[in-house]
């Protein structure tokens, strides 16, 4: 829905609401109107209830209010005496329309000064559950979110098994759209393997099915920086079409919401407004190579052949000792193994080892069409080779031609909303001719330093600003051999609790932190034993 149309939802609610509880707000010393008057009557109704103001907040975010809003509908019963663990589900299965009950059909009264700890228990622990859960969606949804590297795409400067926590401050938080799904969850909701949102994601009805229309318009908070060109970004997949993320089965016909696809981690090559290009593998920026930052090493694939017949496991110890981690390719029988990712300082150190009779790096030729964005044979662009393309900025009018539609057609068609065909050479924008477009929001080119073993915007092109999910701040765990069972875990020391970006040399802060619990443990032990000898 626009929000226009939740502006006309959200009043509607209003009435609803006032209809169900204006006698309670009388009953309560509180005028009828009151009940009526959108966000005053639950500022209002929260001194009924004896809550915080700031509960009238968490009932207006969402996800959080899927447990906020409930809460004040069995609030609510409560302060007229309807405590039990009945009334306390009725107000539940019927959405709050047990209200109306309380208002037009029973006796009830006003308890005013009424206990708020739970009477038992189980209820005290149930709503320690509840707000300990509202407290960490909201950490999970605004703040802060962690984040596993799951592949080698930025090998060596983000390692598979670290752990990241991800801000979501630094470019603003952007508001959840989709409205109903589980807290704290992504796309699948573990072990049991179920959808972990409300959303009808058959491609024909996305558009007209009254779930769908429950998503919220893209919103992001203000930030304090822009994505810039070298961060390291996690994103939303634009191009993902996969029907569960535990089961790799793409389908270009089905549908997810922008928040809930695949979240990726690449690097921003690319900002608005650049125009980008791919020589021998190398990024150039404005016709300039694109320098990456400390920390930042690109890797390519090569091919070693030796000087005698070695065996694999030889082959791995050799590939080690040059800090080439990423496993042993296809062997030939002519001798000839694949390395599927090196930098080029290793690769100049490997030469000189007595063993290697040659390295050569393996790349595709300039021309060769390697079927990537934008998949069009007037562009035969492959992963070494690709454009020179111009990424979209917000506000920037592009001259549009039967030749150029290919590289902006899904950016106007599927991440701006248009219906966008062309016909006998000409171009059509909601059944329009056009020969221009201007474009809604920035755009950014996302790469892996992995450069042959990273899919990214190479394959599916541009990304939207409203699939920027966060920057990732912090290695909080780092463990070598994630993918490969507990018993070959290991500990990566020297990267957990460092920073992901910053000078050349990495700190841990591991030992400080440790050092500053203990601190915080050992005070507050003292300052409690104080207390008590004084009493």
């Amino acid at each position: 829905m626009s929000w226009t149309q939740w502006f006309i939802f959200i009043l509607i609610l209003q009435v609803i609401h006032g209809l169900g509880t204006w006698k309670l707000y009388i009953k309560a010393g509180r005028k009828a109107w009151e009940a009526f008057v959108p966000i005053y009557n639950a500022i209002v109704l929260m001194k009924i209830i004896s809550r915080s103001w700031w509960w009238v907040i968490l009932m207006f975010l969402p996800i959080v209010n899927l447990i906020m809003i409930p809460a004040v509908w069995v609030e609510t019963a409560r302060s007229f005496g309807k405590d039990t663990k009945l009334d306390a589900l009725l107000c539940i299965i019927t959405l709050g329309f047990y209200l109306y009950y309380l208002n037009y059909v029973a006796d009830v009264n006003y308890v005013e000064n009424r206990e708020l700890k739970p009477k038992t228990a189980t209820g005290e622990w149930i709503t320690s559950i509840l707000f300990a859960v509202v407290a960490a969606t909201i950490v999970h949804t605004y703040f802060f979110q962690p984040f596993v590297i799951p592949s080698s795409s930025l090998e060596k400067s983000l390692l598979v098994g670290d752990f990241l926590i991800v801000s979501k401050f630094h470019y603003g938080a952007r508001a959840p759209m989709t409205t109903v799904g589980a807290p704290m969850v992504h796309d699948t909701i573990p072990v049991i393997g179920k959808k972990s949102y409300l959303f009808n994601d058959n491609f024909e009805e996305r558009n007209t099915s009254w779930i769908n229309k429950l998503q919220l318009p893209f919103f992001r908070f203000p930030g304090f920086e822009s994505v810039e060109r070298n961060d390291i970004v996690v994103f939303n997949q634009p191009a993902d079409t996969l029907l569960n993320m535990n089961d790799f089965k793409p389908d270009r016909n089905y549908y997810k919401p922008i928040d809930k696809k695949t979240n990726l981690v690449k690097r921003c090559v690319g900002v608005a407004g650049n125009t980008l290009e791919i020589r021998n593998g190398y990024v150039f920026i404005n016709g300039k190579q694109n320098t990456l930052p400390p920390r930042s090493h690109l890797q390519f694939s090569y091919e070693i052949t030796f000087k005698r017949q070695l065996q694999p496991l030889r082959i791995v110890e050799i590939l080690k000792k040059y800090d080439i981690t990423d496993g042993l390719g296809y062997g030939r029988t002519d001798g000839t193994y694949a390395i599927p990712a090196a930098t080029d300082e290793a690769i100049a150190k490997l030469r000189l080892h007595p063993e290697v009779a040659s390295i050569v790096p393996t790349r595709q030729e300039k021309g060769v069409n390697g079927n990537i964005f934008p998949r069009d044979p007037n562009y035969p662009w492959n992963s070494d080779f690709f454009g020179p393309i111009w990424i979209p900025k917000a506000g920037a009018t592009i001259n549009l031609s039967p030749d150029n539609i290919a590289l902006y057609k899904r950016a106007i068609g599927e991440y701006e909303g248009h219906k966008v065909v062309t016909r006998d050479n000409q171009i059509f924008i909601d059944d329009e001719l056009v020969t221009s477009y201007t474009f809604k929001q920035d755009y950014y080119w996302m790469m892996g330093d992995n450069r042959h073993n990273s899919v990214d915007s190479r394959y599916w092109g541009f990304v939207p600003n409203d699939h920027i999910f966060g920057k990732p701040v912090f290695i909080w765990m780092s463990i070598d051999g994630i993918n490969d069972g507990l018993k070959n875990w290991s500990f990566r020391w020297d990267r957990i609790f460092t920073t992901v970006t910053g000078s050349k040399e990495r700190t841990s802060y591991l030992i400080p932190f440790i050092i500053l619990v203990l601190g915080i443990t050992f005070f507050n032990k003292w300052r409690k034993k104080k207390k008590a000898n004084q009493n």
